[in-house]
């Protein structure tokens, strides 16, 4: 046990470590987080009265947001260069269809789940139960889709299971340490709204660290004019921290097991 601590400690630390050097060379995502969130939200405006058709267009738009999100964070974490302004219109584009593959995968079952659900008395908490079943299996489907490059969405999902059911205490501690003081309510709120477009929501990437910062305020008694500014400041800036932070964990974790992290730990 002692092994297995220490092992997860340093690998903790060297994450921490090369995510603080690739936020210094990819700062400038932070920016594009933004400017992408702002062109979503015209975007879902303007064909909010279309309809489904509205939803299609809408859908669309996340899935360029996200694949073009994906491959600026692959740069930075896999190319380890830093990001200049004329590498985000090559971005565009990237990872569209994969995003575009999985997404309909996942939503499709949890549609007709949703609507099989109806009429049952007990649908909010099995809804919940459903997209926080989903928000555990299928939370390292970015990484999966731009690291891993599988060929089909059955493919991405299979091996997010698989790298899941592999690295689930290692994967899942820093989240559950970030979401530790506010109560199991706030954890299953959160992990539903991740888990309802299978952790491929753009809005998600701001919309997490938005909830997350707001509650440590709340946490640590701070709920003024102030905060609120410093929420607003540092919402992109942790989405894109966590993003990357991610990225470097799944690097490290994958292909490798607990007893080979341990072992390297005593050296």
């Amino acid at each position: 046990m002692s092994e297995f601590i220490q092992g997860t400690l340093q690998l903790y630390k060297q994450v921490i470590q090369a995510t603080g050097r690739s936020f210094a060379r990819g700062w400038k995502v932070t920016i594009v987080v933004v400017g992408f969130a702002a062109l979503m939200l015209f975007v879902t405006m303007l064909v909010a009265p279309l309809g489904m058709i509205g939803g299609m267009i809408s859908g669309a738009a996340n899935a360029l947001a996200i694949g073009a999100t994906l491959y600026l964070v692959e740069q930075v974490v896999l190319g380890a260069r830093k990001i200049e302004w004329h590498d985000i219109p090559p971005s565009a584009g990237q990872y569209f269809w994969d995003v575009i593959s999985v997404g309909f995968l996942v939503w499709l079952p949890l549609l007709i789940m949703q609507m099989a659900l109806q009429a049952n008395p007990y649908r909010p908490l099995l809804t919940t139960a459903l997209f926080f079943l989903v928000f555990v299996i299928l939370n390292p489907v970015p990484e999966v889709i731009y690291q891993r490059r599988q060929g089909s969405a059955m493919d991405v999902v299979r091996e997010s299971y698989e790298f899941v059911l592999e690295n689930w205490v290692e994967w899942f501690l820093p989240i559950a340490l970030l979401l530790a003081p506010f109560g199991l309510s706030f954890f299953f709120e959160f992990s539903s709204q991740a888990g309802m477009r299978g952790g491929l929501d753009f809005f998600h990437i701001l919309s997490g660290p938005f909830h997350l910062l707001t509650g440590w305020m709340e946490y640590l008694g701070i709920s003024n004019a102030a905060s609120s500014f410093m929420i607003a400041l540092c919402t992109p800036i942790l989405g894109v921290l966590m993003l990357i932070f991610r990225g470097h964990l799944f690097a490290a974790l994958h292909g490798t097991t607990r007893r080979q992290r341990s072992f390297r730990a005593r050296f």
